[in-house]
């Protein structure tokens, strides 16, 4: 199955990156190889993943984040990924959008 990021989660991926290399240089980094493995694992497992907030929800395996996804026409389309930590209702909303 092919992957296909968004550009929304594209640019999570950035505010996560962002968030960890300010904590520690070269945090970043290792944050965004970890969840490129994750997406890279949609290849075989997209669609097994419990429905949340109208999406797919893979957890990611290092980090306390979420991958939300869609899978249509036999592409895994990564729509966000978000820290699980924040506000249930703060996640609802950015879905919504």
């Amino acid at each position: 199955m092919n992957v296909e990021i968004l550009p929304e989660a594209e640019a999570d991926l950035l505010e996560c990156f962002n968030f960890y290399e300010d904590q520690n240089e070269g945090a970043g980094r290792n944050f965004v190889l970890s969840l490129y493995a994750d997406i890279d694992r949609l290849r075989s497992l997209g669609g097994i993943h419990a429905w949340a907030f109208g999406y797919q929800q893979m957890i990611a395996n290092k980090y306390p984040h979420a991958i939300y996804y869609k899978v249509v026409d036999g592409t895994v389309q990564v729509w966000a990924i978000i820290d699980c930590r924040r506000d249930p209702d703060w996640i609802k909303q950015r879905l919504s959008q």
